[in-house]
């Protein structure tokens, strides 16, 4: 039912809108068949991890789907990363945005680097050359783009000024699996990409992850770092960890990349309603991509500017006393978590500290349908309306908005 007035909403003492929690990420399951089909052929083979054909197979896809020489699929998106900056033979300072998943950074500190916070792009959330090279330090080594939102972090601009100043550029391209930059799918960028196939993205093996890359001597050692036993040596590359893909979570990759293109095509008429509906919502921004390329369209990001009169976070109590599991998606920036905070308290980042006081994330994946995205819509709507009576309502109470 569509709510029309404040003594409707949850936080005024009407039920909510919907009974059972709406969740905001991608949750894509194959269908039963497919995956009891494909899991009795793991147990009669007999053959559960070790690079397993699964994992060859799954490898194989990636490569043509992506137009890549190499993929290596690995335990997930964060060892992904680690074994990406060993496989470059990184030393010193690494250069990476604080508005991403803390597993950005994370992954360098555990590759015994240290980051270096950059700034990003008010349009585009992502780093930039222009934000980037006030950072450039005696002792930096490399650049870590992420494809925030499945877009492009400026390759063109970024590659040129890495090569200017004689540094690598390498990406977290975890939210980018079927988007493309010039009319090429992600995948080939910088020195090495590093994918997630975690159980919210569009292409999920419940967890996993992998590289991909162009070159030979990259790939060999990725692979070499990620097998712990000698006996999957490919290049000299000293210390080793054990990140292998199991052949359950290939199998599930697998299934998910046999119906990618439905559940990009089903997150694209979700986006769109979103989009149509989203110039009726006075000071929010929903987040849109380039005309020209290809996006998995796996996020539905809003921004809330002065305009709007409620803050993100009031609009977030909203929606979630509705059961709608919308979340802020970053907050607080990494610059801002423990243990960076200690060694970065002091770093200036205005656009990071702005996108995340005022970046929302509403669901998107194959659970929402038509009528839910609607009735969010509605909701907003409502909210947009009656943002002042609304703001007073949460205002006044002692306890304040919540911030957890």
């Amino acid at each position: 039912m569509k709510k029309s007035s404040l003594e409707q909403l949850a936080l005024f003492g009407g039920p909510p809108s919907f009974a059972e929690e709406i969740s905001v990420g991608q949750v894509n399951l194959p269908p039963w068949s497919e995956f009891e089909d494909m899991f009795t052929d793991i147990f009669e083979r007999g053959y559960y991890t070790n690079h397993g054909p699964r994992v060859a197979e799954l490898e194989a896809a990636v490569e043509r789907q992506l137009g890549v020489q190499h993929a290596i699929c690995v335990t997930n998106g964060t060892i992904a990363l680690m074994i990406a900056a060993r496989a470059l033979r990184l030393d010193g300072e690494v250069i990476v945005p604080a508005f991403t998943f803390p597993g950005t950074v994370q992954a360098l500190t555990w590759a015994g680097l240290e980051p270096v916070f950059a700034d990003v792009d008010p349009d585009t959330h992502g780093l930039t050359a222009a934000t980037v090279a006030p950072r450039i330090g005696p002792r930096t080594c490399a650049v870590l783009g992420v494809h925030l939102w499945g877009r492009p972090c400026d390759p063109v601009g970024l590659q040129t000024l890495c090569d200017l100043h004689g540094i690598q550029l390498f990406y977290d391209a975890a939210h980018a699996f079927g988007c493309t930059h010039a009319g090429k799918p992600i995948g080939g960028l910088g020195r090495i990409e590093a994918f997630s196939f975690h159980a919210t993205k569009i292409v999920s093996g419940a967890e996993g992850g992998c590289l991909t890359t162009n070159d030979d001597e990259i790939a060999a050692r990725a692979r070499t770092i990620r097998n712990f036993h000698q006996s999957g040596t490919f290049a000299d590359v000293g210390l080793r960890i054990n990140g292998k893909m199991s052949e359950a979570q290939a199998a599930m990759a697998l299934l998910s990349l046999r119906h990618f293109e439905m559940h990009r095509d089903h997150n694209r008429r979700i986006f769109t309603r979103y989009r149509e509906r989203s110039p009726a919502w006075c000071g929010v921004r929903l987040y849109d991509y380039p005309d020209g390329e290809a996006h998995n369209y796996q996020y539905a990001v809003l921004e809330l500017d002065d305009e709007a009169r409620l803050t993100r976070d009031e609009l977030l109590e909203l929606l979630r006393a509705e059961n709608i599991q919308a979340r802020r998606y970053f907050h607080p920036g990494v610059n801002r978590l423990y243990p960076y905070v200690e060694q970065h308290g002091d770093v200036t980042l205005p656009c990071t500290e702005t996108l995340c006081r005022r970046t929302l994330q509403i669901p998107l994946g194959p659970t929402i349908t038509y009528d839910v995205a609607e009735r969010i819509c509605d909701l907003i709507d409502l909210a947009s309306a009656e943002s002042d009576a609304i703001a007073r309502h949460l205002r006044k109470r002692p306890d304040g908005i919540p911030t957890a």
